[in-house]
């Protein structure tokens, strides 16, 4: 029997073993990590006949001792698809497979939703699910956020969760890059601004790697008010497009927008009304836009679109308003990892705000997100590993408001709390434009801590 090894203990390795273990395939999971909670992990999974090594980095002499029957070896999206190793691997003639094409395999004959962008992907994979299972259809979420696709195939595959009448996938770049087979249904791209330029090289290859999932896609939906989308428009022979700006943007004709009366409609008739869905801010108007033309083309009515998007409780991370503190209205905005996701936030919150920023910065144009603190934002605390580089930053764009700064999220907050008395701020948001690998393991580790630290000062109503 061929061999299989797992490179990562992660949530996309951890997916990938169940589900080669449920197809009944030999494998083995390499872990370059070794302390007592991936020793825990590992004892779990050799309970379930899948056995871990701890301590074997991605080098090729870890694979040394495994090359008999060596057949293949499957990654996660945190592994770049060119690293050295991998590349060495496959010169031997050893297939190099990624989670998200494993799963794929697994799961094409069910139709798939993708849905890629640099922001916005999250709050439309999130909408859409719902949206379809409050009209009654199966429309499980999953990919880049949630459950691993792999970890879905398992639970589809042992009859955990019912089949599926839709599955609805948030893909990152990384993911599409390393699974080119991947061609859903139905495509959505929201938005394209620069990310990820570090594993990617340059903003053409990250935009050709998610225009290819879009053109692998039976039906392309996107969001016409997207600067870098639109200048590619004349690029596409096919695909919906929407506008929250009219059915003209820039002159270019929209099969589906929000008009002067706030009716979302297309170019026959009215839908319903806009204010469906409540989330504040124009990229949600946008998101309800995409999501409403994927409906439709799954086959619901304008009237289950509409009684669905009203029960929508929004997205945990992403503007999640928590309450209020001394009158001010609390978002956690953890899920704005770049400084566009931040700039989006501030736009969609009152002002004046105070602002909680930092983490591990990333490359990218600061330029719109500085000006939406110039315009709305009272005081500036910035925590973490990029406080000083953010700090910088604002004062050299000629921030005229409070800067504060300090070493980690609680004594963030703790400012806060002053700051928002202390200039009767209308608004306390916490969105880093920033990652959060500098002192947690992923965004939502960090929106949790933050909304921790919070709830004990909020207003009792």
């Amino acid at each position: 029997m061929t061999r299989t090894i797992v490179v990562g203990l992660g949530r996309s390795g951890l997916g990938a073993a169940r589900l080669l273990k449920q197809q009944n395939r030999d494998l083995v999971v390499f872990e370059r990590g070794d302390n007592e909670a991936l020793q825990h992990t590992s004892k779990s999974l050799a309970e379930e006949g899948i056995q871990v090594v701890l301590g074997q980095p991605l080098t090729l002499q870890s694979f040394d001792a495994w090359r008999d029957n060596l057949d293949a070896v499957v990654i996660g999206p945190g592994i770049p698809w060119d690293h050295p190793t991998l590349v060495q691997l496959r010169s031997e003639g050893i297939q190099v497979r990624s989670e998200m094409d494993l799963a794929w395999h697994a799961l094409q004959q069910i139709p798939w939703i993708g849905i890629t962008g640099t922001n916005g992907k999250t709050t439309v994979t999130h909408l859409l699910s719902h949206v379809l299972e409050a009209s009654g259809l199966t429309a499980p979420m999953g990919g880049n956020m949630g459950l691993s696709a792999a970890e879905l195939a398992c639970q589809i595959g042992s009859g955990a969760t019912p089949r599926p009448d839709w599955l609805v996938m948030e893909l990152s770049s990384y993911q599409i890059e390393a699974a080119p087979a991947v061609a859903p249904k139905i495509g959505i791209w929201t938005t394209l601004t620069p990310d990820h330029l570090e594993r990617h090289g340059s903003l053409e290859a990250y935009r050709a790697i998610k225009r290819g999932l879009l053109e692998r896609s039976a039906c392309a939906l996107f969001n016409a008010d997207d600067p870098d989308l639109r200048q590619q428009r004349s690029s596409w022979n096919r695909g919906t497009w929407v506008s929250s700006e009219g059915p003209r943007p820039d002159n270019q004709p929209a099969d589906l927008w929000i008009d002067d009366e706030g009716m979302v409609r297309n170019t026959t008739t009215r839908l319903f009304a806009a204010d469906a869905l409540v989330m504040p801010g124009r990229h949600n108007r946008q998101n309800l836009l995409l999501v409403t033309a994927a409906a439709l083309e799954v086959g619901l009515s304008p009237q289950q679109i509409a009684d669905a998007l009203r029960t929508f409780p929004g997205v945990p991370h992403r503007l999640e308003q928590l309450g209020t503190l001394a009158g001010a209205s609390v978002f956690n905005d953890s899920k704005a990892t770049n400084y566009d996701a931040a700039e989006v936030g501030l736009r969609a919150v009152q002002g004046p705000v105070v602002v909680l920023a930092g983490g591990q910065t990333k490359q990218g144009d600061a330029s719109g997100w500085l000006e939406q603190l110039q315009t709305k934002a009272c005081s500036l605390i910035l925590f973490g590993a990029g406080a000083d580089e953010l700090a910088s930053l604002a004062k050299t764009a000629g921030y005229p408001g409070e800067l504060l700064q300090c070493p980690e999220l609680e004594s963030a907050v703790n400012l806060a709390e002053t700051a928002v008395q202390r200039h009767q701020a209308s608004s306390l948001l916490l969105s880093p434009a920033c990652a959060s690998f500098d002192q947690y393991r992923d965004f939502e580790a960090r929106g949790d801590h933050f909304r921790t630290l919070i709830t004990p000062l909020l207003d009792v109503d």
